[in-house]
């Protein structure tokens, strides 16, 4: 890419930021639309945010994707927060209009564009979410507006029952479960933790709860032990990979008002995963 005068920058806000794949699948799909544009990943210290929020619109970029640790502590600082983020209280994506900066979460609508792919339907199923941290505020936001039931759990359980309460204000579906014991009825199971990102971790359920009707999913985004044990029960099994996608998918369309090649962005993606 020849980067001049006229090039248009987006990026990401993240510390760390070193393991970050996005700016492959974005500048992918750059190149494959003959965008003068390009991502760029920043290292952004917690005391540095308000200063890097400042610097989108005075160095005229296009907007930023957030990722940990700033998805919460970036709302006060932009101008206007999209009724879903705000109700998830996480941005993961900013865009700046002649310095109007707005701030969305394209992580649940990511999740469900994955299930989409694999042909999962969601409507009217038993779902129970283990894990109620920020990605799971963002799933079950849109899980739950189709869901015969979403049930919650975390070994956090303050954290839990914040999420359920919430949800409570906005739906009459949930419940909030104190014990991972009995899940017959599931239909969709997905892992909202991050054990599965180390070989070693534990798995977050006994896998002799699992089915073979289940579909079990992981938002981590490379094959877990978890979808790993699924998989020998005969369940159906979605990664993080898709819902990490099509989060980028629907930032790039917020960023520049032109729907990118999914194929290329995920081609890019694969080939950093593997």
């Amino acid at each position: 890419m020849d980067i001049n005068g006229k090039t248009k920058i987006t990026g990401i806000f993240g510390n760390p930021i070193d393991h970050t794949l996005s700016p492959a699948m974005h500048n992918s799909a750059f190149n494959a639309l003959q965008l003068d544009i390009c991502y760029v990943p920043f290292r952004v210290s917690p005391e540095d945010l308000s200063g890097a929020v400042h610097a989108i619109r005075s160095l005229n970029m296009l907007g930023v994707n957030i990722t940990v640790p700033h998805k919460e502590n970036v709302l006060p600082l932009l101008d206007r927060i999209d009724e879903e983020a705000a109700f998830i209280g996480a941005v993961n994506t900013v865009t700046n209009k002649d310095g109007f900066l707005t701030g969305y979460n394209t992580d649940g609508r990511g999740f469900t564009s994955s299930l989409a792919e694999k042909d999962v339907s969601f409507n009217n199923k038993n779902i129970i979410m283990i894990g109620t941290g920020g990605a799971a505020r963002s799933v079950s936001y849109y899980l739950s507006e189709k869901a015969s039931k979403l049930s919650l759990y975390d070994i956090d359980t303050p954290k839990a029952v914040k999420l359920a309460s919430d949800l409570n204000q906005i739906r009459n579906n949930i419940v909030l479960l104190d014990n991972i014991d009995r899940i017959d009825d599931t239909d969709i199971m997905i892992n909202a933790t991050p054990l599965g990102l180390k070989p070693d971790d534990p798995l977050p359920i006994n896998p002799d709860h699992i089915t073979s009707k289940m579909v079990v999913c992981d938002l981590v985004y490379k094959k877990t032990r978890l979808l790993g044990e699924a998989e020998k029960r005969n369940a159906r099994t979605v990664n993080g990979s898709g819902m990490l996608l099509w989060q980028g998918v629907l930032a790039f369309e917020l960023w520049t008002g032109v729907k990118p090649p999914v194929d290329v962005m995920r081609d890019a993606l694969m080939s950093r995963i593997q």
